[in-house]
């Protein structure tokens, strides 16, 4: 039904002056350890985005983001999470061209290629058993499970099972190590200097890319003190930091003892879409790769969801 609307008329119903959208990769290519996780834009794709946003928003840097500026159309700040190698191959030629800053906000573990995460590694098995009849026959002798209900149960794997993951590579004998080698998955030290030279933010996701509500409050200020050291040791930014998956349940005290130990740090990122937080030093971000939407679809939903939530008073997440 919102099709048959312009985005003009969503656009007076847009609760914020400026809004904070997230991607992860901009790829032509079949992406075997992203492809299973979510959809992706092509060049193409992303160029159209970044023409429509540009139609109807102002796009901004992080200096405005904090500074809130005006500006005469709602404002739009860009951000990538995970660090993929394709932000440096294939979006910042773009953005560069475009005139567009864009943060990136990365898992300092996997710099340089050194490991995979998790999340990653299920995509790729999941491709190898997918394109490997013999992947298969292995798995069902190991398991007993038929193919459809291994795939599933590959891409459930959680965090904190993380290292059963290794296993079944193992056992498939996909040699992780060689595929970073073969196929460079994120963006090493030397290409993070580069693109903070031209210009682009660099900041914190995690250290590696935990899944926040399965772990202790020790264990989420461990994770990401460790990734905020890391960017203050390579002179990346300091004052913000966003949530690898989610921020869902966690707390306020995080949140206290986080902005406590870090007094830089101006601002934490979640990805729940159009929301208010109740720690105002929370703001969410509207992640874009949802299905095959346009960004217009994407932002058009959000609008009438958060409507939706306002008109029956949840249109804030409340943290205890």
């Amino acid at each position: 039904m919102s099709k048959n609307f312009s985005f003009d008329q969503f656009s007076k119903l847009l609760p914020f002056e400026s809004i904070i959208l997230v991607y992860h990769l901009v790829s032509d290519n079949d992406v075997k350890h992203v492809k299973h996780l979510f959809p992706y834009r092509s060049p193409k794709q992303f160029e159209k985005d970044l023409d429509f946003l540009s139609k109807h928003f102002e796009f901004i840097d992080w200096d405005d983001f904090i500074n809130k500026k005006k500006t005469s159309k709602p404002s739009v700040l860009l951000t990538f999470d995970d660090g993929y190698r394709e932000f440096y191959d294939i979006i910042s030629p773009i953005l560069l061209r475009k005139g567009i800053f864009a943060i990136n906000y990365i898992n300092p573990k996997f710099i340089d290629n050194n490991e995979m995460m998790w999340r990653n590694k299920a995509s790729l098995i999941v491709s190898g058993i997918i394109e490997n009849k013999n992947f298969q026959d292995k798995m069902f002798e190991w398991t007993g499970n038929k193919s459809k209900d291994i795939i599933s149960s590959v891409l459930s794997i959680n965090f904190k099972d993380k290292h059963q993951l290794d296993e079944i590579a193992d056992h498939l004998e996909i040699d992780i190590k060689n595929y970073l080698k073969t196929n460079p998955v994120y963006l090493t030290a030397e290409q993070l200097q580069k693109l903070k030279n031209d210009g682009f933010g660099i900041a914190s996701h995690g250290w590696d890319h935990p899944l926040y509500n399965q772990l202790s409050l020790i264990e989420q200020l461990e994770n990401t003190q460790k990734s905020l050291d890391h960017m203050n040791e390579n002179h990346f930014m300091i004052d913000s930091f966003a949530f690898p998956f989610t921020d869902h349940l966690v707390k306020n005290q995080f949140f206290d003892s986080v902005f406590s130990q870090n007094p830089d740090l101006r601002v934490t990122f979640g990805a729940a879409g159009l929301k208010l937080d109740s720690n105002e030093k929370n703001i969410q971000r509207i992640p874009i790769e949802i299905r095959n939407y346009s960004v217009e679809e994407v932002l058009k939903n959000e609008i009438i969801y958060y409507q939706f939530l306002k008109n029956i008073k949840k249109n804030m997440i409340k943290r205890s």
